[in-house]
């Protein structure tokens, strides 16, 4: 018997399995979809190389399920974990190994790009509606699941020490990328100092606020269910706008080879801000909403930065699927970095033009 058959004999899932098949395109955890003649599931192998307390993990994510779920939100519009037999929300295999399985999120669709402004739109609307939902959340219950997730200088602390360590001798491939990430450097605590500061509030967020994590109805387009809550904890808004702009106003996919292919596209930034401030701004601080666009930077220039440590460190931390994948996924980042300082000025006119609807 597989491993897969038996994580699945602890649960009482309904109806004959039929199937079960790899499915979609995360970055860290091993995704199934298991189908059986009744209704469908999503298996999950949670990667915990990366998240070390898997159970506080699932802890956190079942407290927020919870709370969406008092709020009227049933399984197709809220994250639902499947329990297994004896009432747990994981299972712990004797290799070691953690598994989840969540109810499948049905007639929906998720997108890694753009196929319309309206996709982009819903996607903010979903994200907002997401943000004002958890406004009176008690962040206090949650668990840090990966410790400084977006502390940006400390993302540049394993930068250097990457760079130094050199371990497969990789620095001198990226030597173009490591210089563009050392130039930009000076300003990566921007955010960081304002909260430590007390001009920033800690809010719980999603922290991975990518176009593909949000699912829209098959039909309408429109936002059904946020999914991938392993990174939801206390954070700053303008980390889950900016990641959301990273990855959805860009022309390009995250791993697009060529860079002439990669733009910001500030039609879309437009439009997400207009759905994202519609659905939670009113929930937010004036200097919350004044550093929206600095937040498409720094996640931006993160993630990039991210991308080429884990390059330089050999591809540890990134599902990777073609040589120097992560070199080229942080080739694009910093390529939307160039552009959004480029365009600073004409962000933060559309965040001031919708900030003022609100009033």
């Amino acid at each position: 018997m597989g491993i897969i058959e038996e994580v699945l004999q602890n649960y009482a899932l309904e109806g004959q399995v039929n199937s079960c098949e790899r499915y979609g395109s995360g970055h860290i955890n091993e995704t199934y979809l298991v189908k059986t003649d009744r209704k469908n599931y999503i298996l999950q192998k949670i990667n915990n190389s990366i998240f070390k307390n898997v159970p506080a993990l699932m802890d956190n994510i079942e407290a927020v399920s919870k709370h969406l779920k008092n709020k009227g939100y049933d399984e197709r519009h809220n994250l639902s974990i499947v329990y297994t037999k004896d009432g747990k929300h994981h299972v712990h295999m004797q290799d070691g190994s953690y598994w989840r399985v969540y109810h499948f999120v049905t007639d929906s669709i998720s997108l890694n790009l753009c196929q319309s402004a309206q996709d982009f739109y819903h996607s903010a609307a979903g994200f907002g509606t997401f943000q004002s939902l958890l406004y009176d959340f008690d962040a206090d219950v949650l668990t840090e699941t990966i410790p400084r997730f977006h502390d940006t200088p400390d993302r540049y602390r394993q930068l250097h020490a990457a760079i130094a360590a050199d371990p497969l001798h990789r620095a001198e491939e990226a030597k173009e990328e490591i210089a563009f990430a050392l130039s930009q450097e000076k300003n990566a605590g921007f955010l960081m100092d304002l909260l430590q500061k007390g001009e920033l509030p800690l809010r719980v967020t999603h922290n991975d606020t990518k176009l593909n994590n949000v699912m829209l109805d098959a039909q309408t387009r429109k936002p059904i269910c946020i999914i991938d809550l392993d990174t939801v904890m206390p954070g700053l808004v303008a980390n889950d706008f900016g990641d959301s702009i990273r990855f959805g106003a860009s022309t390009a996919l995250e791993d697009e080879q060529d860079l002439d292919q990669v733009e910001l596209s500030l039609d879309l930034f437009d439009i997400y801000t207009k759905g994202f401030l519609e659905h939670c701004g009113k929930y937010l601080t004036e200097k919350e909403i004044d550093t929206l666009p600095y937040g498409a930077k720094l996640m931006t220039l993160e993630c990039g930065v991210r991308f080429l440590t884990d390059f330089l460190n050999g591809d540890t931390y990134f599902r990777v699927s073609r040589e120097k994948h992560n070199l080229i996924r942080c080739r694009t980042q910093f390529k939307l970095v160039q552009r959004i300082n480029e365009n600073l000025n004409v962000l933060h006119a559309i965040i001031q033009k919708y900030k003022q609807s609100l009033q």
